[in-house]
């Protein structure tokens, strides 16, 4: 009889410290978890948009939107739209427009994420 309890005492003790050392697993995990940068943040890859890019570029040469629409023959809101990214421009819009902010074509394209 003696036995039977000593060892059902055992027993509950190792069951207790097996429960006791997961829960201290898991708040360890957890902190780990808090405290880490998001995957997202740490891999991420900043791309920009084509509108943004437009955008960037006509910003840096101080330039309005109306400026550059008439500069290369089409509206004002066709530029808004290119650069909100409504819609793309043209090849040859494209060309003009990185003409107009003198550089490439490839140097609009470069950051861009599709």
């Amino acid at each position: 009889m003696d036995l039977s309890i000593n060892l059902f005492i055992i027993f509950g003790l190792i069951m207790y410290l097996l429960f006791f050392t997961i829960i201290i697993l898991i708040i360890v995990a957890l902190i780990k978890y808090i405290k880490s940068d998001p995957i997202q943040k740490k891999d991420k890859i900043f791309y920009l948009s084509l509108g943004e890019s437009l955008k960037n570029a006509r910003i840096s040469n101080n330039m309005t939107q109306e400026f550059v629409a008439s500069s290369i023959g089409v509206s004002r809101q066709a530029v808004s739209k290119w650069e909100n990214g409504t819609s793309d421009p043209s090849t040859a819009n494209l060309l003009a427009l990185s003409k107009l902010y003198q550089i490439s074509p490839e140097q609009l394209l470069r950051d861009i994420s599709k």
